[in-house]
């Protein structure tokens, strides 16, 4: 799925309720994260829900790419984690800190749907995996 499509999918839910059905959907879309991957390295910290983001990069094929796994024990936060996936995982570490994925978030309408605190675990997890890309850039040159 790209986030192309679910902004289009989106659009077509008019009602908050069905939206967040929608977004809980996501997240059951989501690969598993392997036990062991639940893990205090992978934790985000900032989330009142417990998230974990696990990264793995790939260098094969010239500039990196990050590609993440994701998970949460609240579901309309795993569906946060797939549609962030969508934007960030498997793209070069310049694409994500070109991406803003608060702006996507907010055209959403997000900004006016989430409790402050998942808004504050959401900019948490985007701060999270643009350090990771930071971090991969400075280590490839």
């Amino acid at each position: 799925m790209t986030i192309d499509e679910i902004r289009d999918n989106f659009e077509l839910l008019e009602e908050w309720d069905d939206r967040y059905r929608y977004v809980i959907e996501l997240g059951r879309t989501l690969k598993p994260l392997p036990e062991e991957e639940h893990n205090s390295e992978n934790k985000v910290q900032g989330c009142v829900s417990q998230v974990w983001l696990s990264r793995q990069i790939d260098r094969a094929g010239g500039e990196p790419r990050l590609n993440y796994l994701g998970d949460s024990d609240a579901h309309i936060v795993r569906g946060l984690i797939a549609i962030l996936l969508t934007l960030y995982s498997g793209q070069t570490p310049k694409h994500i800190l070109e991406t803003d994925a608060i702006k996507v978030f907010d055209e959403f309408g997000f900004r006016d749907h989430l409790t402050p605190q998942r808004s504050n675990g959401l900019r948490s997890m985007v701060e999270r995996i643009r350090n990771d890309a930071r971090e991969a850039l400075a280590t490839a040159s």
